[in-house]
């Protein structure tokens, strides 16, 4: 009989698969002898399971469900239902991968009018009854029922704004009696059904309403976000309920045992007096930081930092804690590896090092490398004098600048139609604002904590964030926000700072971000364990200086069609273009060589001695060229307005190339190699440029090691041709300077047939670099820029593919081109040295593979850099530890 349930002394932390994060911990926890509030799990078989009986719970599943309870029942000396000893339980989500507030949660389940009562009578606080009740109608109503908690929050406004309450607190049994007979009638209302008294079908619609919560769209959304697979399912835990609303000596709270933000080995968090988990984590009221615990229960605060420190120690990494004390006792009610910023993931990796909890290389392995974008970009510069408009909690580091909306939909729309920076000002934010808190540059909340939705999710996807704000007055109909007199509206710009929690108008200038010491002593660490190199795409000396700034090893692919864009140099180009003659276009090359050279001189040098590999000219022509259709318009004003002028014959004359350039396909027209075999005077003049920047470089005593690199080549004749064409280039300046030159000529790999014959090409090549940009173009037939804009964000969303093929290396197809070209390449020259210089190149997956089939470096973009140094680290990691399992399997 498979084994749906298990109770929480049954599992432990390793069962995370089956038994999801929360459930592993909680039995983990059980285990260990935390305080835990005793319960049960149902596994993420069960939801695969349910979803597969086509949203059905077996009768098999459904008495393992019910034996479960009676041990549970037997376990508290409680019973389900019972008026005179209720049993009352929380129903909550636990995916494989945590998502906090993705799915659905109910907590107080198993009152009704009877069991009601007999709480009351037991805890003698029929307040804390009748509020506990009006709690679960709510959550029940939303979760299960699916109507509006608008309609319930709506009514509890009017009330106590009508007995002139300012919180929830205030409100007598008597208050909760009378809500609780409305929030009945709204069920009534709203719903095809009355509120379900029975406990037991109270459990089970539940169960299937957290199930049914794993393909809700919050949940598809963020999982799409964060890759996280569809088919693992969630488990459901039912434990049994304490209650931090039974008066002042009772409260609830999240506490992570470092600062989830900075990184700071200081217990961290915030929790709320007479209040029940939902109210901190929505943001409903506005806690109070954990360190006033300590002079509200001594007690409990020491107890919670002896508990935080065994599970730290326990877990070997920073927790987050949900607790809730109820009459003065301590109770544990989840932990799991607390979400974390950048800055906070590095400080913490090295300091626990240092602490001698983990090593090295589990430290490189705890951060990951996508994270490290949140240290690379700009913050306020300092030196401008701060004027805030109001402040709220620093929920998550990091500065933005946009314009205003109040709503999530109108924030993705304005950021992805219209391509504007927006910032989401909402009084809290719920899941289901996800796409909104996705597309914005920031979040803002008037209510919440650190530990709300919003400061959450930012801090996850590495966005500034504000919350608890008060001081904002937010209407949303009006699209406006009041902080005293000013009024800010939908549309105006503003400027956050979620590292200092401040709000400023306008837009404020901002500088380059500095990098920790613990964040270059990680690198370090990660440099002594990468077999990978790590170049950099440059195309000018400063981000050839940035890249060497941020660790690259040299210069892995310098684009020089990049350097004729130059608004001086495109007359030139042109002019070269417009050749009718041989003589004539040399004529404008020997303009351009010198500006060439120049280009080349100043990369070698901010490389120092670092390897550069330059590609000569890639575009097709007509790219220097006005667009076609302008320039038909600007010749017929011109035909009619001034029909003899010069300019027009210029004009026609430009039109008459454009057109005779013109292509049906340009990506795979004439360009890269094709140019150089039909006017290899313009590959000449390039690789003549590059030899006598080499030649001026080396007269200043410095190093320089040139990769001279071929593009678009498909048939080893291409090679061969321009590869003598540079020979013979080198050997001209040789002669002129007296001067000997070392450097390598290779070849892009970006077109299958180059993969395919590789060994052929590697006869001509001292090294390939896979363009696995164009690679990903050429294997699947796709047109990057027409794919993306028109189906292939639709087949990532259907799950045709599993994920954009040109941000993440397609391993089963692209990849077994570039693993044939590395083998038949190396087989026809065992040294050939191989890379790529894709954007493939700085993403940590499409990393691992190229460690896997042996490349001896990858190329990105500079500010990629130390997440490609830091990923390439965690390849050779977990490389190393997939043979050491195979040796232990064998």
């Amino acid at each position: 009989m498979v084994k749906f349930v298990y109770m929480f002394d049954e599992g432990n932390s390793k069962q995370k698969e089956l038994l999801g994060g929360k459930g592993a911990n909680l039995a983990e926890m059980t285990r260990i002898g935390l305080p835990v509030p005793y319960g049960f799990t149902i596994t993420t078989e069960t939801c695969n399971t349910y979803y597969d009986a086509e949203k059905s719970i077996s009768k098999e599943i459904e008495f393992q469900i019910l034996e479960a309870l009676n041990i549970l029942e037997e376990k508290t000396g409680k019973k389900l239902g019972d008026p005179s000893n209720p049993l009352l339980v929380s129903v909550r989500s636990g995916a494989v991968h945590s998502m906090p507030g993705m799915m659905d949660t109910i907590l107080n389940l198993g009152l009704n009018d009877e069991t009601v009562e007999g709480l009351a009578n037991l805890t003698n606080n029929p307040r804390f009854a009748y509020d506990s009740y009006r709690r679960f109608i709510q959550m029940f109503s939303d979760v299960v029922l699916k109507i509006d908690s608008f309609y319930f929050e709506q009514f509890l406004d009017e009330i106590r704004e009508e007995k002139g309450y300012s919180s929830d607190p205030e409100m007598s049994a008597e208050d909760w009696k009378e809500v609780i007979q409305e929030y009945k009638r709204i069920v009534a209302k709203h719903s095809t059904r009355t509120f379900p008294e029975d406990p037991k079908e109270q459990l089970f619609l539940s169960i299937r309403a957290v199930f049914d919560s794993w393909n809700n769209q919050r949940a598809i959304v963020y999982r799409r976000l964060q890759n996280i697979p569809d088919h693992l399912g969630t488990a459901v835990n039912i434990q049994s309920m304490v209650f931090g609303n039974m008066g002042n000596n009772s409260g609830t709270g999240v506490a992570f045992t470092r600062n989830p933000s900075t990184g700071e080995a200081k217990l961290y968090g915030e929790y709320l007096i007479n209040a029940q988990g939902e109210d901190v984590v929505a943001g409903i009221r506005t806690p109070q930081p954990i360190a006033s615990l300590q002079e509200e229960m001594p007690e409990v605060y020491q107890q919670l930092i002896r508990t935080c420190h065994l599970l730290e120690k326990h877990y070997q990494d920073m927790q987050d804690i949900e607790f809730t004390v109820e009459r003065g006792e301590l109770f544990i009610l989840q932990t799991r590896t607390g979400k974390r910023t950048a800055q906070a993931a590095i400080r913490i990796a090295v300091e626990l090092v240092n602490e001698q909890i983990i090593t090295k290389e589990e430290a490189i392995l705890r951060v990951d490398p996508e994270q490290l974008n949140q240290l690379l970009h700009r913050r306020i510069d300092d030196s401008y004098e701060r004027k805030p408009l109001a402040k709220g909690l620093p929920a998550s580091p990091g500065a933005a600048t946009g314009e205003v909306v109040f709503d999530a939909d109108e924030a993705e729309r304005l950021a992805k139609d219209e391509k504007k920076k927006v910032i989401l000002i909402r009084p809290e934010t719920t899941p289901d604002d996800i796409h909104g808190i996705v597309a914005a540059g920031a979040t803002v909340t008037s209510r919440g904590g650190m530990t709300s939705h919003a400061a959450v999710v930012a801090r996850g996807m590495g966005k500034a964030c504000i919350c608890g704000c008060e001081s904002l007055k937010i209407d949303l109909k009006l699209k406006q926000f009041k902080v005293g007199d000013t009024i800010v509206k939908q549309g105006d710009v503003i400027t956050i700072d979620g590292s200092t929690g401040e709000i400023m108008l306008g837009e404020i200038p901002m500088i380059e971000p500095q990098l920790s010491s613990e964040f270059q002593l990680l690198l370090s660490w990660a440099d002594e364990e990468r077999k990978l190199g790590v170049r950099a795409n440059a195309d000018n000396p400063e981000d050839a200086k940035k890249a060497l700034e941020f660790g690259a090893g040299g210069i892995g692919l310098c684009r020089t069609e990049h350097m004729f864009m130059d608004a001086k140099r495109i007359p030139i180009v042109q002019e070269m273009i417009l050749a009718e003659t041989h003589q004539e276009r040399e004529k404008a090359l020997a303009k351009l060589l010198p500006m060439q050279q120049e280009d080349f001189e100043g990369i070698f040098e901010a490389m120092q001695g670092n390897p550069v590999t330059i590609r000569l000219l890639d575009p097709p022509l007509h790219e220097f060229l006005p667009d076609k259709e302008e320039l038909l318009v600007e010749v017929t004003k011109l035909q009619i307005t001034n029909s003899k002028s010069k300019e027009l014959q210029e004009k026609e004359q430009l039109l008459r190339k454009v057109r005779q350039l013109d292509e049906f396909n340009p990506m795979l027209g004439h360009r890269g190699c094709r140019l150089g075999m039909i006017f290899p005077e313009i590959y000449a003049m390039q690789a003549k440029a590059i030899f006598y920047a080499i030649a001026k470089v080396m007269e200043k005593g410095m190093v320089v090691k040139p990769e001279i690199m071929i593009p678009l080549v498909g048939h080893v004749n291409e090679l061969k041709e321009m590869r003598q064409l540079v020979i013979n280039a080198g050997l001209l300046v040789e002669e002129e300077t007296g001067l000997k030159f070392d450097y390598l000529i290779g070849t892009m790999i970006e077109v299958p047939r180059a993969a395919l014959t590789a060994d052929q090409i590697a006869g001509e090549a001292d090294f390939f670099s896979f363009g696995t940009n164009d690679l990903t173009q050429t294997t699947f037939g796709y047109s990057r820029d027409d794919a993306e804009g028109k189906f292939l964000q639709a087949y990532i969303e259907n799950k045709v593919l599993p994920e954009n093929p040109f941000a993440s290396l397609d391993q089963e197809g692209v990849g077994k081109l570039v693993e044939t070209g590395v083998k038949l390449g190396r087989g026809r020259k065992p040294g050939l040295k191989t890379g790529i210089c894709g954007e493939h190149g700085g993403e940590k997956n499409s990393i691992q593979f190229c460690h896997d089939v042996g490349l001896d470096y990858v190329s990105c973009s500079p500010y990629r850099v130390p997440l490609a140094r830091l990923a390439a680290a965690q390849a050779t990691i977990k490389h190393k530890q997939k043979q050491e399992q195979l040796q232990l399997q064998i």
